[in-house]
């Protein structure tokens, strides 16, 4: 059976309830309605309560993009993460995505990431693909590790870079590619880093023009990725795709990592109601 995990050590955040294909959460001072695909049951407040405590309502228009309704004006804001004696500050901003700047639930790997990154006492090196706005970078560069941060788009690169300067933090690598373009390069160098993050999108568009479509590309990006890990590293793979099971991820980290000890979980939030939000397939090395 797959184990759920949960993050434990919010304060900035908090999921409050669910339901109706949208999720209410605070953001620090922002509570926001987004949409949520998984979440095809009822809420358990009433309309009334949620139109009572959302500050903003992403109204999806497409498969993809939309907009807020916003009863404040729209200005980025700060929230705050603490990994024992560190604090992960990161800015969030409205985007015509429903993204805002974290994923929460992945607090609980930074923590994870924190911890396996201590172990090297500063003499090793992460690789973080797909990286978005670096809250995984973060957590491995306050571990003191030279961090690799990869995201084919070039705006939330930035966006993690001045993250990195929010948490006076320095030295992070960045890169603007194609994660298998720069797998398979790294590959053919013999790099070997101690530790990989992945957490890919289900579908989504390179730098270049490059389309990325999960269940085609992944297998190819686990066997390079393989190659890169050293045999003492840890490795993080974040799956969030409706079309994928648990079991297909175990089959393939039987496939390309079958001399090392992995676990499964299932990623989730539970809210204030005392609901389990599933988000996603989560694989450790």
């Amino acid at each position: 059976m797959i184990k759920a995990i949960f993050p434990e050590n919010w304060t900035d955040y908090e999921l409050i309830d669910s339901g109706n294909g949208y999720k209410l959460e605070k953001f620090a001072s922002q509570i926001l309605a987004r949409p949520e695909p998984q979440a095809i049951w009822a809420p358990r407040l009433s309309k009334e309560e949620w139109a009572n405590l959302q500050t903003a309502k992403f109204i999806q228009e497409g498969s993809h993009q939309g907009n807020w309704e916003h009863q404040n004006k729209l200005k980025p804001w700060f929230i705050n993460y603490r990994i024992q004696d560190n604090r992960i500050k990161m800015k969030l901003n409205f985007t015509q995505f429903k993204h805002v700047g974290i994923f929460p639930e992945q607090a609980a790997n930074w923590d994870y990431i924190y911890e396996k990154s201590l172990a090297f006492e500063g003499k090793g090196s992460v690789l973080n693909l797909f990286a978005y706005t670096g809250g995984a970078s973060l957590a491995a560069k306050a571990a003191n590790l030279d961090v690799v941060h990869v995201d084919s788009i070039k705006q939330v690169v930035s966006w993690a870079n001045e993250n990195q300067t929010h948490c006076n933090l320095k030295g992070i690598r960045w890169v603007v590619e194609d994660a298998l373009k720069f797998v398979s390069r790294e590959v053919k160098r013999g790099k070997k880093y101690n530790g990989i993050i992945l957490d890919p999108p289900a579908y989504g568009i390179g730098a270049k023009g490059e389309r990325w479509k999960l269940e085609q590309k992944l297998g190819a990006l686990l066997e390079q990725v393989s190659h890169l890990l050293s045999s003492d590293g840890f490795m993080v793979l974040n799956v969030y795709s409706l079309g994928l099971s648990p079991y297909i991820i175990q089959n393939l980290m039987n496939d390309f990592f079958y001399q090392r000890d992995f676990e499964l979980f299932e990623l989730c939030l539970k809210s204030r109601t005392n609901q389990i939000l599933p988000l996603g397939i989560l694989a450790r090395i």
